[in-house]
């Protein structure tokens, strides 16, 4: 397994880099962490590692030109050798605010849809309303990368996760924006593509509580859906999974991973392995730890 994520001395600050540790298989150990992308005298942000069918590693992240996460640029990497090294920079969009959270999804033919949101905040404590999600397409055959359609909603809303119902219909649930004092009630939006991830339907709000936090979407190897989510509107905890046996129609089947005052549970990422086990990444603590949980789906079924 192989773990990305970036540090320093805080999240605003110019010293921030890319690091990466490694678990080898059926180790109980990480590796010594790594840097794998930094830009001298800029922030950097947001890792996303993620490997193709084909087997390359992709690493998605962001470097900020200012004061705030709204100046930052989508950079990404490539490794052809299990991410023991990577290529030059390569730049996804021109477009400043443009920022990435969550992993792709490679569709049919090989093009792979990358979840990316614009965020539109002026200061570094809100996501403005006008904050919205989008996706980044992967032409295969071109190597280029289009932009879809802007997904908006009442409170806005960043920071999409996607799975797919079937291969031209796709979900994507998105951390809510806007300012969290006046609207303290916000919930998870929702959108959805009827053509394979080309358009996007207007992002509604949904019935799970979101303290202004990440949330994590997978289709599992069952054909089910997995929701990992803050099941509160003010704090980020607990951090509940909430698991869908009919097509993300409901999800009556919902276990809390791990709750706590003080906890911060934040920020999830998971895959499901070979072996059927879902592996979950979280950050606690005010993020200065790094969580790693397997559970399995069986566990959230009665």
């Amino acid at each position: 397994m192989y773990l990305a994520y970036y540090c320093g001395s805080g999240e605003y600050a110019n010293d921030t880099a890319i690091f990466a540790s490694r678990r080898p298989a059926g180790g109980k150990t990480w590796t010594t962490p790594v840097a794998i992308a930094s830009v001298p005298y800029r922030s950097v942000g947001n890792p996303v590692v993620w490997q193709a069918s084909d087997g390359r590693v992709w690493l998605f992240y962001v470097v900020r030109y200012g004061a705030t996460w709204s100046t930052s640029l989508i950079q990404a990497k490539i490794s052809h050798d299990g991410a023991k090294t990577w290529t030059d920079p390569l730049l996804i969009t021109m477009t400043q605010g443009m920022m990435v959270r969550s992993q792709p999804l490679e569709l049919p033919g090989g093009d792979i849809l990358l979840p990316a949101y614009h965020e539109t905040g002026h200061d570094t404590e809100s996501v403005g309303p006008d904050s919205c999600s989008l996706f980044f397409r992967y032409d295969a055959r071109l190597h280029t990368w289009t932009e879809t359609n802007r997904i908006r909603s009442l409170i806005g809303n960043i920071q999409p996760a996607v799975a797919k119902r079937t291969d031209e219909h796709l979900v994507c649930y998105c951390r809510r924006g806007g300012d969290y004092s006046a609207r303290p009630d916000g919930r998870i939006v929702r959108s959805e593509s009827r053509d394979g991830g080309r358009t996007w339907s207007e992002g509604t709000e949904t019935e799970f509580p979101n303290p202004n936090a990440a949330v994590e979407f997978l289709r599992l190897r069952s054909g089910h859906h997995l929701l990992i989510f803050n099941d509160s509107l003010g704090e980020r905890t607990p951090l509940t999974a909430a698991l869908s046996t009919d097509g993300d129609r409901t999800y009556p089947h919902r276990k809390n991973l791990i709750e706590g005052p003080g906890g911060d549970y934040g920020y999830p990422y998971a895959i499901q392995t070979r072996d059927g086990k879902i592996h979950l990444i979280f950050t606690a603590h005010q993020r200065s730890t790094i969580y790693h949980a397997t559970f399995e789906e069986k566990d959230l079924l009665p």
